[in-house]
């Protein structure tokens, strides 16, 4: 393949992706998920976008990295796209905005909040950001097979960190603490940084997308309970993706009659 057929930022082409995708965001956790898969290989490295792809119940499957936020996760569902793949699931962390839910929990947004920027450049701010409705079930399924406690609900997607984490110390605190208390009052469940971008973009270019969050800590719970817990392993996340692709891929080949 000549370097002119490589994707311009994530440096993979037709042939190097599989249709079922599984996107962290760290590219540290890339050969962790690859590990799930039989004969994963490498196959390129390039800013933010590490990616191998193996096989799974003999279907490819492509693991790849999108780094933080909308904007680069944006461009990697855009170009994997163009190299086939047309399923994705998100596996990533998240911090509670309903006090109720223990860190070690898996979140399955039903949706997220667009609080973010990226978005804004595909649809107007009224379309909602929806997973697929399949992808929503097959994680949800996978999580009752694997014995895993999940949630599933609205999970906001912000562009700052330190907007949520510091809202004191920004020029317009007051308005981000009054939208977070609405969130909570509205029935949000968690917050991160891709999920509205993964589905808008996944959506605009008919793809069927959904996510599986790993709640980290939830400063909410911390507030009204008074006790400090964390949990930082993803293992129970990646163990849901994978499942739920399995149980994706069984659908379609029955769907297809094979």
């Amino acid at each position: 393949m000549s370097e002119k057929e490589l994707m311009h930022h994530i440096r993979c082409g037709v042939g190097d992706i599989g249709r079922y995708v599984i996107l962290p965001g760290d590219p540290g956790r890339v050969e962790k998920i690859a590990a799930h898969l039989d004969g994963a290989r490498h196959v390129n490295t390039y800013r933010e976008y590490t990616t191998w792809t193996g096989t799974l119940e003999g279907e490819p499957v492509t693991v790849m990295s999108t780094g933080m936020g909308g904007p680069s996760t944006a461009i990697g569902i855009e170009e994997l796209k163009k190299c086939g793949a047309d399923t994705l699931i998100r596996v990533g962390t998240c911090g509670g905005i309903d006090p109720s839910i223990v860190p070690g929990t898996l979140i399955i947004p039903t949706g997220a909040i667009r609080k973010e920027g990226t978005t804004r450049e595909y649809v107007p701010i009224e379309y909602p950001a929806v997973p697929n409705f399949d992808v929503v079930l097959a994680l949800r399924q996978a999580a009752a097979n694997l014995g895993l406690p999940s949630v599933v609900g609205v999970s906001e997607s912000k562009d700052s960190y330190y907007g949520q984490h510091s809202p004191d110390s920004m020029p317009v605190g007051d308005m981000l603490l009054a939208k977070w208390k609405a969130w909570q009052m509205a029935g949000a469940v968690a917050s991160e940084m891709e999920c509205a971008a993964l589905f808008v973009v996944a959506g605009v270019r008919r793809m069927r997308a959904g996510a599986v969050l790993h709640l980290c800590r939830n400063i909410e719970r911390e507030k009204s309970e008074g006790i400090f817990e964390t949990d930082w392993e993803t293992e129970n996340a990646i163990r849901a993706a994978v499942e739920a692709i399995r149980i994706l891929i069984h659908q379609d080949r029955a769907a297809a009659g094979k």
